[in-house]
Formats: structure tokens, C-alpha cells, sequence
């Protein structure tokens, strides 16, 4: 293979440290992810559409980040079909590429769909996210044979940052649930303190045996507690 061009080795070192910002910063989930895949069209060549396939509990999925409405569609047939090169990558592969999906045994009905889409390779890489999510960044080319070493490294590189990102944001979603809990648990334990005349800790202990009582979790009897405030 000929050596790589080095004016897209340092395109592509400067879209990795944007995207490792971009990751940083306080932006959506959904604004990374799509900075993720465009970066992914612009500078993997045979790379036409992309997106990010995820997979979560009960076997639901989750199109985000397309680059064209055609990727949405082809993540459905693979849905319906239980087949397809974004399927085995975020379920089971690590990477799984397709050279020509007109001569592709693997998905006998999801194959032969895609080719009516005008879409002929994929090229797809499992994410490693927490949790019971999986994921895939998923590559579609219009073009027979698009791929080769280097397109897999750097699919490699990006598949790394969607993770990240995905990791990232679940974390900060976690956060801010837990600071919600925390602060309606010590809303309620203020409302008993002031209604009874008991102390922050014969508080918690009220609405901890409350919750034990009625197999109901801590914070929804604390919600309910801020909910009755006013009945006296």
C-alpha cells in the first residue's frame, strides 16, 4: 500500500483533537456523535454515508447521527430482518466489513436490500459502551471494494471517540439523575423536619421506613411527600 498522503495524516490529526474537545465540552450527546460521522465521510475514503446504530435492551434500536436519511433506512431492514454487517458489529464483531453486497452470503435478505438502495459495501465497528447498550459506527459506500487497511484503521480511531462520547454522556446523565434524587430526598426530609419537629435524621429514618413499608424506592416517596405539601 502506498504510504499515506500527509496532508490527510494531519487532516486527520486535527479532526481527532477536535472531536477529543468536542468530547470534553458541555454539548449533546448528539452534536459529538454527529461531528463523529461526518469526520468519518469526510476523510475515509469510500465512506459515502455513515451513522452510529444503537442497540439497547430488549433488543430496541436507536438510529443516531446519520449523515443521510438512507442510513436510518438501512439500520430498519437489518431491524427487520435480524441480519446485516451494523447488526453483528454492535452485537458481536469487532469489526465487520463487506467488500460487495451483491455477492455477500452472510445476510441472505438484508444484502439484496441494500443493493436496491444504491448501497454495494459497508464497513462497520462495534462500540464499546457501558451498561446494556451496544453500538456500531457503521460506514456505507455506493461503490464495490471502497475499503482497505487504512479505512479500517482510521474507522478504528472514530469508532473510539463515538464510544467515548456515549460513555461520557451516559455518565453525565447519571449524574444529573442522581443530583435530582439527592435534592428531592433533602427536599422531603425538610418538609417532615418542619411538619413533625424531628431532626434531619429521624427524617431519613421516616421516609426510609416509609419506603421499606410500602416497597415503594426512597426517592418516589420522597416525591410524594413534596407532592402532599400543602394537605396538612
Amino acid at each position: 500500500m502506498e504510504s499515506a498522503d500527509p496532508t490527510s495524516t494531519h487532516q486527520l490529526a486535527k479532526r481527532m483533537a477536535e472531536l477529543a474537545r468536542g468530547i470534553a465540552a458541555p454539548r449533546s450527546l448528539g452534536d459529538v456523535l454527529a461531528d463523529v460521522t461526518k469526520a468519518a465521510v469526510d476523510l475515509i475514503p469510500g465512506a459515502d454515508i455513515a451513522g452510529v446504530l444503537l442497540v439497547k435492551g430488549g433488543g430496541e434500536f436507536e438510529s443516531v447521527a446519520d449523515t443521510d436519511s438512507l442510513v436510518a433506512q438501512l439500520d430498519k431492514l437489518q431491524h427487520d430482518f435480524g441480519e446485516g454487517p451494523c447488526h453483528d458489529a454492535a452485537l458481536a464483531q469487532t469489526i465487520v466489513r463487506t467488500d460487495d453486497l451483491r455477492d455477500e452470503p452472510r445476510w441472505p435478505r438484508y444484502a439484496p436490500a441494500a443493493v436496491e438502495h444504491g448501497v454495494l459495501s459497508g464497513l462497520s465497528f462495534k462500540l464499546y459502551t457501558a451498561d446494556r447498550t451496544a453500538g456500531a459506527l457503521n460506514l456505507f459506500g455506493f461503490r464495490a471494494a471502497a475499503w482497505d487497511a487504512e479505512a479500517e484503521t482510521i474507522g478504528t480511531v472514530f469508532a473510539a471517540h463515538a464510544a467515548s462520547a456515549i460513555m461520557a454522556g451516559r455518565h453525565g446523565q447519571q449524574l444529573q439523575s442522581a443530583l435530582s434524587t439527592r435534592d428531592r430526598i433533602g427536599q422531603a426530609k425538610g418538609i417532615i423536619m418542619e411538619r413533625y419537629g424531628v431532626d434531619e435524621l429521624r427524617a431519613f429514618d421516616l421516609l426510609r421506613m416509609l419506603s421499606q413499608e410500602s416497597q415503594v424506592k426512597l426517592v418516589d416517596i420522597a416525591q410524594r411527600v413534596i407532592d402532599t405539601r400543602g394537605d396538612g
